[in-house]
């Protein structure tokens, strides 16, 4: 039994067939999916496409991305968003220096609103980084000395030392088809060294299919080759990885309805 644990089933790349690709998913052995939210405008959408189906949940959140474009959103607006029995998580949210679609304080002031409500909920926070270790790692550091909060850091592919601290602070870690890749050497020694115990895996989808579909349209069912190549880092077996990153989603996001033989 698998679960991806961060997939946008509500993107146009999937709306023709998204029956079918939750059902390759199914056969797939993925028994549960978290649809994420990227804008606050189009939740509602997230959140009926978790309504309809039993083994897909959702998150409420605005990616930094769109931190500029999307209605400034405080904590309390995604608290009561979050009351839904099918939202399990706050984000996607965090920090991205690469792209810098918006600007580095916008993006750290919706940083923080997700964090604040993930504290007040208990859900699970999803944080997105990219080229921000120093300033994701500061402002984790400083909103948890005003209270711990869950979390993950989510499609993982920052430094080893990235992966240590936000395990020290209580999060988990959440890989994606990138550790896949060839060229993904650091990525791959990472994994070595990270404990199991806080690993999950993810496909991001529609996005980083993992080898053998790179360059394809990703989607659900792909979870599979992530979880394959997580065996082969840590030399265990794939049941292995696939009790214990399942075991692992289902401590942290607590809201999900697990099946009984993976109850937590």
């Amino acid at each position: 039994m698998l679960v991806d644990s961060h997939c946008h089933l509500d993107f146009p790349d999937f709306a023709e067939e998204l029956d079918e690709v939750v059902e390759r998913a199914r056969k797939a052995g993925v028994a549960r999916m978290v649809t994420i939210c990227t804008k606050i405008t189009e939740f509602e959408r997230v959140r009926g496409i978790a309504e309809r189906y039993d083994d897909i949940y959702c998150t409420v959140g605005i990616h930094p991305h769109e931190a500029d474009s999307q209605p400034e959103t405080d904590a309390a607006r995604l608290v009561a968003a979050a009351q839904h029995p099918k939202v399990v998580g706050i984000g996607e949210s965090g920090l991205d220096y690469f792209y810098e679609h918006s600007g580095r304080l916008a993006q750290q002031r919706s940083f923080r609103a997700h964090i604040k409500a993930a504290r007040q909920t208990g859900l699970p926070l999803v944080v997105h980084t990219r080229d921000a270790d120093a300033d994701t790692v500061a402002i984790l550091r400083e909103e948890h000395a005003e209270g711990v909060f869950p979390g993950l850091i989510h499609c993982f592919s920052s430094s080893r030392e990235l992966a240590e601290k936000s395990i020290e602070l209580g999060l988990y870690i959440s890989l994606s088809g990138i550790v896949t890749f060839k060229k993904a050497v650091e990525l791959q020694e990472t994994v070595r060294a990270l404990p199991l115990d806080r690993l999950l895996v993810e496909t991001d989808s529609p996005y980083l299919a993992p080898i053998p579909h790179r360059g394809k349209r990703n989607e659900p069912a792909f979870v599979a080759h992530t979880a394959k190549m997580v065996a082969e880092l840590k030399g265990i077996s794939m049941a292995e990885v696939e009790k214990a990153t399942t075991e692992n989603f289902a401590r942290l996001f607590k809201k999900v309805e697990m099946p009984s033989a993976q109850a937590a």
